[in-house]
């Protein structure tokens, strides 16, 4: 293997090494259920294959430019945990407040194309997906990128290996979500209503959670120097 192929697998082994554990495909089916339990086989597709496309571009976004638009802003990763938790909480709340029986045709007939892509963007692929702590992961990944090595390295074998890496965890994230009907007509009706609840709550106790981590990180610099 030649030097130039074996820095391109490492690269590539690296990001989706970072990237797949915490975004975790499989994992993100009883979300996408709970979220479009009133849409139909063919608008999950489209949904599914949206949010793919989303999180490609958010994904290599935060890499490569998030960095700079927090700098900008004057914004910290904490408080972005702290508003995406908030995020998660508010959705996973609405979902726990739904009515799964309510899943009639003419609700899903009810969103048309557009009202379906910005569903995907928001919640289904942020925060959903692409949450604070993908997006924190995402931003330190770019930066460890772009922070040594000689310059063909830096600005060829890395993004070349960053954004085949973010391709394939966007497939495998498509791949997952495409499926989850099939999931579904497992559990049949009294069993889904079962599953969509315990999921909300779930996603309840994770969107507390990262509000959590981030009010940590912002109150660790004070108690330290409180200690001192």
């Amino acid at each position: 293997m030649s030097p130039m192929l074996s820095l391109f697998v490492s690269k590539f082994l690296f990001v989706a090494a970072a990237l797949l554990p915490i975004i975790n495909p499989p994992g993100l089916v009883p979300f996408f259920i709970s979220m479009t339990s009133h849409n139909s086989q063919a608008q999950r597709a489209f949904l599914a294959r949206r949010i793919a496309i989303y999180c490609f571009l958010l994904l290599l976004g935060s890499m490569y430019i998030g960095g700079f638009v927090l700098s900008f802003f004057g914004v910290s990763l904490p408080v972005v945990q702290i508003s995406g938790g908030l995020l998660i909480t508010i959705a996973a709340w609405r979902m726990l407040n739904d009515n799964p029986a309510e899943n009639t045709p003419g609700v899903a007939e009810l969103e048309n194309r557009e009202t379906l892509k910005q569903r995907a963007f928001y919640p289904l692929t942020f925060p959903m997906t692409v949450g604070p702590g993908s997006i924190s992961v995402a931003i330190t990944v770019g930066a460890s990128l772009t922070s040594s090595g000689k310059a063909l390295v830096k600005f060829t074998v890395a993004p070349l290996a960053a954004v085949a890496a973010v391709s394939v965890t966007c497939l495998l994230i498509w791949w997952c979500l495409l499926h989850a009907d099939k999931f579904l007509r497992y559990l049949g009706q009294t069993g889904a209503v079962v599953f969509l609840r315990l999921t909300a709550f779930i996603l309840l106790c994770l969107g507390v959670q990262i509000i959590w981590e981030g009010l940590s990180g912002l109150l660790e610099p004070l108690l330290h120097g409180v200690a001192r």
